[in-house]
């Protein structure tokens, strides 16, 4: 496949809304199917509703600290070339490093799980068949990215509208038909632990960051990376507040439920609805398999595209595909997902998060200082409540082991910078 030269762009093909379907794919994974649940026992009845209101209310400035920065940068990286503009190579080395490291991780936990739930139907029960469907799926996901972004934005914007149809299905059952038993009143929102909900529902809150990984495959990115990077969190917000509504005046005991949306489904539209939900989760997981794919690897070219080469990984497809980094990617996930049990492999999630909430911050608050990119010290304040976000989320989202797998990527990092080389300037014209 035809490589582009280097510092040569390839042809952008990802409009507005193919930009807002990836962010709002991003956010809206798996975890919402359960996270009703996991944040009413934190805060009962209404409570919870108010918990993902508030929690999402506090994100819009983190979000806007990402559209303002991403909207002057038209490269992939996102947080990877905001460290680089405001702190130089080693830092913007180490951001994508980490930021790689975790979602290689979870895209193997994800693509694992995809296939546990879906082997049995398939009659492939068992840890073999598990297996030999996730590397399958793996393969086949990683084919389709390789063709090109023309047809991944057009898949995952699928995906995502699929995804989206019977969430949307489950609050109109919830807004406009009657139920089919008398339920009682919801709880007020009293007691529980308003902390460990807030991260909670910050955790199922998460995608926005990676709409600026792409910018540099985004028509007009100057307007559509910040309206797809803000909007993104905000369609999640409205979703989120509605189905957890839903939940709560369907189960009183939805701190116990296992399934929340599925069961809520059953008792607002019966078993059909029941039905069409509980497969929304596959396609739920599917989409954020394919989001992985696309982004993860972009983390990796990114890192090796500044003054230093690392073994070619930032060359780039005429069809806007990182395809060594998309290769190594492909290879690293097929281990890991034939490692059996992935359920640790979330371990980087919050470090990871955090650094990239913490960079871009930090980025924003020192391009805004410099006056840098035609940005003022007014845009600085935005880096405040991303900050605090940020040490809040590790400073009790965080473990220890977490803190250890982050120190032992970071050491990895540093291992693998001094494996870069200087990277030989294009030749010029002869005079």
């Amino acid at each position: 496949m035809p490589t582009l030269p280097a510092g040569a762009d390839p042809r952008r093909t990802v409009g507005p809304f193919q930009l807002l379907a990836l962010g709002v794919n991003g956010i809206v994974g798996v975890g919402i199917f359960f996270a009703p649940a996991e944040v009413a026992a934190q805060a009962p009845g209404m409570g919870a509703v108010w918990a993902f209101a508030v929690t999402g209310l506090a994100l819009v400035p983190v979000a806007l600290a990402f559209a303002v920065l991403g909207r002057r940068f038209d490269a992939d990286g996102g947080p990877v070339v905001f460290a680089r503009a405001a702190f130089g190579e080693r830092a913007s080395f180490l951001v994508g490093w980490v930021a790689y490291v975790s979602a290689f991780l979870s895209a193997s936990a994800v693509n694992a799980g995809l296939a546990r739930a879906l082997a049995p139907s398939l009659g492939l029960a068992g840890p073999l068949g598990e297996r030999l469907l996730a590397s399958a799926l793996v393969t086949g996901l990683a084919a389709l990215v390789a063709t090109g972004m023309r047809v991944s934005a057009r898949t995952w914007t699928a995906l995502t509208v699929l995804k989206l149809v019977p969430l949307v299905a489950l609050l109109g059952a919830f807004f406009f038909l009657p139920s089919a038993a008398e339920l009682p009143a919801p709880l007020p929102a009293t007691g529980g632990s308003w902390l460990k909900a807030g991260l909670a529902v910050m955790f199922a809150f998460q995608g926005f960051e990676i709409v600026p990984v792409i910018a540099g495959q985004v028509r007009s990115p100057e307007r559509t990376v910040p309206l797809a990077t803000v909007g993104s969190l905000l369609v999640a917000m409205l979703l989120y507040v509605g189905l957890t509504w839903a939940c709560v005046a369907a189960l009183p005991g939805l701190a116990q439920a296992t399934a929340p949306l599925v069961q809520a489904a059953g008792v607002w539209g019966g078993p059909g609805l029941e039905r069409f939900v509980n497969a929304g989760t596959s396609v739920s997981a599917l989409g954020i398999c394919l989001g992985m794919l696309v982004t993860t690897p972009r983390y990796l070219s990114t890192l090796a595209s500044g003054d230093r080469s690392l073994f070619g990984l930032e060359r780039m497809t005429t069809s806007g595909v990182p395809m060594r980094a998309l290769f190594v990617t492909w290879v690293l996930v097929m281990v890991f997902v034939n490692l059996g049990d992935l359920s640790e492999l979330f371990a980087l999630s919050a470090i990871a998060v955090l650094m990239q909430f913490g960079v871009t911050a930090a980025a924003l608050a020192v391009l805004s200082l410099r006056r840098e990119r035609n940005l003022k010290p007014a845009h600085a304040l935005l880096a405040v409540p991303t900050l605090a976000l940020g040490l809040t989320l590790v400073a009790f989202g965080a473990s220890a082991r977490e803190a250890a797998v982050a120190a032992l990527a970071v050491l990895a990092g540093l291992a693998l910078m001094r494996r870069s080389r200087p990277r030989v300037p294009a030749p010029g014209p002869q005079a």
